[in-house]
């Protein structure tokens, strides 16, 4: 199969020629979360998302795509399919249950056993290229890519020194592990994988990544399942009033996070506004995650002492329409995270004609589009953000604008987009690691 292609580094664009060949088969490690699981809890979250789409998307253009994940239940069978082309491999490592991040590490060896186990039943060469996701994926790939002889594609998603930088009150940095691991996966990598300029900036400046190993693939949106809809015929599958003045959070409930800094703004708002008081609603969709999980009622008792609790309603994660549903209900979507690589809810939420209002940090830049499709704030200060808020909630001419340029801004963005151009970076990956196996002429 021949297709041009074009993908981007920190030298610039590079077009991959129409001869070449995408590989058949490709081997995708997310050690610590599963495709299959549903975002918004736990551990599951943008990156479950992208590895979905990513895959599927693939799987149509004829490359096979096997994803191993760690089993976390012994009811779990062996291989799953989560699409035509797409198989899910449950590797047994540790006990059968969920596990914090930080107790990953111990049961790398179980896991990489058990991938390198499940190739071991194939002629050599099944796999033909390796992509880890987040760092504990990329110790394995290393070994896989090193084993089976194939390019090491890795995407971090997140990494620990941003996050250390952009902590939030009270929480946990990441640790010196992480941090070093980290540096092993980008010097052993043929290929990074960036979200944003900004990101490929920070893997360059933080980590010393070689520049011409840096791509830049935006992730997409799924335009199919996030569209714009009826206001009123959302709220009326919430349950929420059709009058109501409806600011919304959705994802993981953890400090990295913030939710409580929309809880906090909703006080501002409150104390300058109080006639909002019986239309205001404050929606959180989502469930303790990480850090978060150490003190689950936290977000509900912080309502309770800003004098909120009676606007604020939470709702478990939800998925697909329903998903959507919350997002064409609001009238403004929050993304106030510390750090984030890119910003997933984002997009969803512009997709479906909803104006967001996000933090000014890591890929949310380009995600949203300050002043066209939604705001951004440089602070988390609760009173920055209820100003925010309330110039695109309480301002209907100023939210219809808004509104209308979102749609138009999401469109930029597709998951087959995004695969093109990840299959574009799987080229160059392939090219650079085999003319490395070159051996040197003697003269």
């Amino acid at each position: 199969m021949g297709v041009e292609s074009v993908t981007t580094s920190l030298r610039g664009p590079r077009r991959v020629p129409a001869t070449t060949i995408w590989p058949r088969r490709v081997a995708v490690l997310s050690v610590h979360t599963s495709p299959l699981e549903q975002p918004g809890t736990g551990d599951a979250g943008g990156m479950n998302v992208y590895i979905t789409h990513t895959a599927i998307e693939m799987a149509r253009r004829g490359i096979s795509v096997e994803v191993f994940t760690r089993a976390t239940s012994s009811e779990q069978p062996p291989v799953a399919e989560l699409a035509p082309g797409v198989l899910v491999r449950h590797i047994p490592a540790g006990p059968f249950e969920p596990l914090g991040r930080d107790e990953l590490p111990a049961q790398m060896c179980s896991f990489t056993s058990g991938v390198l186990r499940a190739e071991a039943f194939h002629e050599p060469g099944y796999y033909d290229l390796v992509h880890s996701h987040y760092w504990l994926s990329g110790q394995v790939g290393w070994l896989a890519r090193d084993r089976w002889g194939v390019p090491l594609v890795h995407t971090a998603h997140t990494l620990a020194k941003v996050k250390n930088a952009a902590l939030a009150e009270g929480d946990k940095p990441e640790p010196r592990t992480r941090v070093i691991g980290e540096q092993q996966v980008v010097e052993e990598a043929d290929c990074l994988v960036a979200n944003t300029p900004v990101e490929a900036r920070q893997l360059v400046g933080l980590y010393d990544a070689d520049p011409s190993t840096v791509h830049t693939v935006e992730p997409g949106v799924d335009l199919e399942r996030f569209t714009p809809g009826s206001q009123q015929a959302a709220r009326r599958a919430l349950g929420l009033p059709p009058d109501a003045v409806v600011l919304a959070f959705a994802g993981r409930i953890q400090p990295l996070k913030a939710p409580d800094v929309l809880l906090h703004a909703a006080a501002h708002l409150l104390a300058d506004r109080p006639e909002l008081r019986e239309k205001l609603v404050v929606l959180i969709v989502g469930g303790p995650s990480g850090t978060g999980l150490e003190q689950p009622q936290a977000l509900r008792e912080l309502a309770d002492t800003l004098g909120i609790a009676e606007q604020t309603r939470f709702m478990p994660p939800q998925g697909g329409a329903k998903l959507a549903e919350v997002y064409r209900a609001a009238d403004v979507v929050a993304v106030p995270s510390y750090s984030e690589s890119f910003g997933l809810v984002a997009l969803e939420a512009q997709a479906c004609g909803t104006p967001v209002v996000a933090a000014e940090v890591g890929g949310l830049p380009v995600a949203v589009a300050h002043g066209v499709s939604g705001l951004l704030v440089p602070s988390h200060a609760g009173g920055d953000w209820a100003a925010a808020l309330a110039s695109v909630a309480l301002r209907p001419g100023r939210r219809a604008e808004l509104a209308a340029n979102a749609v138009e801004h999401a469109r930029r963005f597709s998951w087959q987009r995004t695969t093109e151009a990840l299959l574009g970076t799987y080229a160059a990956a392939s090219r650079t690691f085999h003319e490395a196996l070159r051996p040197e002429v003697a003269v």
